[in-house]
């Protein structure tokens, strides 16, 4: 076989840019961002899928770019954690939580916490720390425990003008 038949072309709009490369058919997601795009803040914590630190938000729903291969995501919005940005000097309300409530640590997992809160502010914005919790389960942080997590997460819902969580 040529290494044609193994590419595929795939425009995908990232972070409000259409970016287009060619792609091998079994490129995933988090490569393309971080080896094709150079948007190294999602992260590649596990490769099976059972960290979330690849989360990003595909066509408004957080998922694993890690399980996503990038020909799935041709023609789709891609948002990273590059891609956030709000009234609180540049930082989205949920980064501001982050940081008002101390929601990270050694900040491995933030990318993937902070794209899954975002998600879950834009389909809940007001979730009790049970749906936080909930909306968080596959993400898993080894440094702080979750309270500081769930507690950024309530106060970006009680900051958030509502169109940017």
């Amino acid at each position: 076989m040529s290494t044609q038949e193994w590419t595929k072309a795939v425009t995908v709009t990232v972070n409000g840019r259409r970016e287009t490369r060619e792609v091998e058919h079994r490129t995933l997601l988090v490569h393309l961002l971080r080896e094709q795009l150079r948007l190294t803040g999602t992260h590649i914590g596990c490769d099976t899928s059972n960290c979330g630190a690849c989360t990003v938000i595909l066509d408004g729903a957080a998922v694993k770019s890690c399980t996503v291969l990038a020909v799935q995501a041709h023609g789709h919005e891609v948002t990273t954690v590059e891609g956030l940005s709000g009234p609180f000097d540049g930082l989205s309300a949920v980064q501001e939580g982050f940081r008002q409530e101390h929601g990270l640590q050694c900040g491995y997992c933030t990318p993937g916490m902070l794209m899954a809160s975002t998600a879950l502010l834009s389909e809940q914005p007001d979730p009790s720390p049970e749906q936080v919790r909930h909306a968080l389960e596959g993400n898993i942080c080894r440094c702080t425990g979750y309270e500081m997590i769930v507690r950024s997460v309530r106060w970006a819902a009680e900051h958030s003008d509502g169109a940017t969580p």
